[in-house]
């Protein structure tokens, strides 16, 4: 298959090199062109805008950091858009604005997908993504072979904006159990107990997670490298909290998460991994 792949940073690049992994030509592009460089290395080929790149290819993803970023891309494609063209964006964007993005697609005569992702970058390297898609069936399965690149749970949600809505969903889990996970370790280490060892009582009972598993472990190992920057985790969880504002849900645990990730880069801990809320949470108990 012919692909576009639109925005070459912490994700984005991985994921493309899957695609070249998997056998498919893949047309590159990336406001910093050192970006591209290790994707042109990798047999890419480079391209000096947006509608540069989607010129003469059947799908194009867009993998950039919000929806103004989305949309000001996704006009490039319009531009340069042929016949059967279906955009997919992998980004994390509110529901509406995904709705909206698509709108202004079909009308130029382009198929959407808001197709988020989870599983950071361990999963974007690894091919192991969990992708989460809305949009028709038809660009589905379009583009199925680019996901399976990339992903290894796709799961076709549902319409326009479904998987924007079941990403935000994701990080109201995931958020909130980084919160758990950090507030477990850090009531143990107040009482004298050993953080490892409550890990592994916890990891064989109903409290056992991924996130106390994998994310425990890099707790305890004092490894707060990106991952998962918290400004990113910041920005999602104001998109649940705009989007509940909206529909007028009442969502009090998403709400005292976000704010604690607010605190976090308001701390000055915004590009260290999420899970660095352990050392917040230390901060405030005196435990530092």
């Amino acid at each position: 298959m012919k692909i576009a792949f639109i925005g070459l940073g912490i994700m984005g690049r991985p994921m493309a090199l899957n695609l070249l992994k998997g056998g498919h030509q893949v047309t590159v592009w990336a406001r910093r062109a050192e970006s591209m460089q290790p994707l042109l290395d990798a047999g890419a080929t480079g391209a000096a805008s947006p509608a540069e790149a989607v010129k003469g290819n059947e799908l194009v993803i867009s993998m950039v950091a919000d929806a103004p970023d989305v949309a000001e891309v996704m006009r490039g494609v319009a531009a340069g858009a042929e016949p059967g063209l279906v955009a997919v964006d992998m980004s994390t964007i509110a529901p509406a604005a995904a709705r909206r993005i698509g709108e202004e697609l079909a009308a130029a005569g382009v198929d959407f997908l808001d197709a988020p992702v989870s599983g950071g970058e361990v999963g974007a390297i690894a091919g192991s993504l969990s992708i989460m898609v809305g949009g028709s069936a038809a660009a589905f399965a379009k583009a199925q072979p680019a996901f399976a690149c990339m992903g290894k749970n796709i799961v076709h949600v549902g319409g326009a904006g479904a998987g924007q809505v079941t990403k935000a969903a994701n990080q109201i889990v995931t958020g909130m159990g980084v919160v758990a996970v950090a507030e477990a370790f850090a009531f143990a280490s107040k009482n004298g107990v050993d953080r490892s060892k409550v890990r592994e009582a916890l990891l064989g009972g109903f409290a056992y997670s991924k996130i106390l598993e994998n994310h425990g472990q890099r707790m305890l190992d004092r490894n707060f490298q990106p991952g998962f920057k918290s400004w990113m985790h910041e920005k999602d969880l104001n998109i649940v909290m705009q989007t509940a504002h909206e529909l007028g849900l009442c969502l009090p645990g998403s709400a005292a998460t976000a704010q604690l990730f607010s605190a976090m880069v308001g701390s000055g801990m915004g590009e260290e991994d999420s899970i660095a809320l352990l050392k917040l949470l230390e901060k405030l108990s005196g435990q530092e």
